[in-house]
């Protein structure tokens, strides 16, 4: 496929869009992520920014030598980087990848993925009519390499965290944006190939680090507002979730319920690392006899349909009656 004729900038002319590219040791997949880069079909003017983060490997070189072939069609190219002993983490290469570019919207992009190439162009059009939102791909999840928004909005919501490694300031930038009331929207496509392999940051990142944020998250923006509610789920992932909450959050439990009639018949949940003297005592309910509103600590799409069936037979409303947390 021959790359797209687009629209070419001058020195210091602003772009349409920036995709934004931290880099780190990546040369072994940089070849397939910049052929993507490539053969966006997006015709607007586009400019790729690249920050390597002390690589100790040929990326820098690996960039350099696509320099010709992206400026050739349209896409200009900027690229810095430091040689310090230790790299200075996502975060960090991120805001200093956006610094150095100039581009309207901001597309950001892993160097080890790869971009299908309706991803720029879906994506800006989609922005343009909602310009305070986060744009990402379809999925179960908010991925944070298929995300696309202005840098208006990355202004005032950012910049990102630079804590380094273990740090999720994906996530973190995430829920600033929500606190600043910032959307979330999608195009239903899949636009993006995420590789998932050992050495990927995300493994940096452990699970109780993230566990924590959402359920401090959680705890701010909605169970604040309850006076009570209803853990949906007597399992693992419930219990651990009251386990996390503050004793505030915690005296507000007044039920989980389940489909389980083993977890239903057992009648309650006893916390028994709590201090409190006698220790809390929590019913477990079927799910027909809980009352909203409800935390859902199950996960979509695993249990063949029997969840979101269970909870549309309820004439439920999310956001109003219940939130997932799964």
């Amino acid at each position: 496929m021959n790359p797209p004729k687009r629209l070419r900038t001058t020195d210091n002319e602003a772009v349409d869009v920036s995709v934004v590219m931290p880099m780190y040791n990546a040369s072994c997949w940089l070849d397939e992520c910049l052929q993507a880069i490539l053969h966006q079909d997006f015709t607007g003017t586009m400019e790729l920014s690249v920050f390597d983060d002390a690589s100790t490997d040929d990326s820098r070189n690996v960039v350099e030598r696509w320099r010709e072939r992206l400026e050739a069609t349209g896409i200009s190219v900027v690229v810095s980087g430091h040689n310090s002993a230790q790299p200075r983490g996502v975060g960090y290469a991120k805001n200093k990848a956006i610094s150095q570019s100039c581009g309207q919207y901001l597309c950001f992009q892993d160097a080890d993925d790869v971009m299908l190439p309706q991803r720029v162009r879906l994506q800006y059009e989609a922005s343009t009519l909602h310009p305070n939102s986060v744009y990402t791909s379809h999925g179960p999840t908010v991925v944070m390499p298929t995300w696309l928004c202005s840098r208006n909005w990355y202004l005032k919501v950012g910049p990102f965290d630079e804590g380094g490694k273990g740090v999720p300031e994906d996530l973190l930038f995430f829920y600033q944006s929500l606190r600043q009331g910032g959307g979330v929207a999608r195009v239903d496509q899949c636009l993006l190939v995420y590789r998932y392999h050992e050495k990927a940051t995300t493994h940096s990142v452990t699970e109780e680090t993230i566990w924590k944020l959402r359920v401090d998250f959680l705890q701010e923006r909605v169970l604040s507002q309850w006076e009570s509610f209803t853990i949906w789920n007597a399992g693992k992932q419930g219990r651990k979730l009251y386990r996390s909450l503050s004793p505030t959050n915690q005296k507000k439990v007044k039920a989980f319920c389940d489909v389980d009639d083993n977890k239903i018949k057992k009648g309650f949940y006893t916390y028994e690392e709590s201090k409190q003297r006698p220790k809390p005592k929590i019913p477990v309910l079927h799910y027909k006899d809980a009352s909203t509103p409800f935390i859902i600590c199950v996960k979509l799409d695993m249990t063949g349909g029997v969840l979101e069936e269970n909870l549309n037979s309820l004439q439920l409303k999310e956001g109003k009656d219940y939130y997932h947390f799964n």
